[in-house]
């Protein structure tokens, strides 16, 4: 194969030199030196074919059977995923009720306290309020 290859120089930058590179279109009459032999097709036989059938089948009940093997461990994670997860929600739940449990008695013991208190402070002015009605009729008495 012959190529003619033309070499220009163009103007020169600042950055460096810049060419151009032409090669010339490759020639209708060009020959090409190698050749590429004709493939030889060798002949099979029955029992290669067969042999070669065989292998395909072989290969694909073993893709099949771990096709199988990973859909079945994966079920088996998700088994363990689901379960996993429904025992954290019991356990949260459970959680959460006693929690619950705990305000609402510890509410209940404050509304307690708070009442028996209240109670109290009553019970302390209605002894004031009797002193002083008795006091008011005693004074009432001595006046008369």
């Amino acid at each position: 194969v012959s190529t003619y290859i033309q070499v220009k120089e163009l103007n020169k930058r600042a950055s460096g030199q810049a060419f151009e590179v032409i090669l010339s279109p490759s020639t209708p009459d060009a020959k090409v030196d190698f050749l590429l032999s004709p493939l030889k097709k060798k002949e099979t036989s029955l029992d290669e074919i067969k042999r070669k059938l065989d292998a395909a089948e072989e290969r694909r009940r073993s893709h099949e059977a771990e096709v199988l093997k990973h859909l079945a461990e994966k079920r088996e994670h998700e088994k363990e995923v689901i379960q996993k997860a429904i025992e954290e929600s019991c356990n949260f739940s459970k959680l959460a009720q006693e929690k619950l449990n705990q305000k609402m008695e510890a509410n209940k013991e404050n509304r307690t306290a708070r009442l028996a208190a209240l109670n109290e402070k009553f019970k302390e002015k209605d002894k004031k309020l009797e002193e002083v009605r008795k006091n008011k009729e005693a004074m009432k008495e001595r006046e008369n």
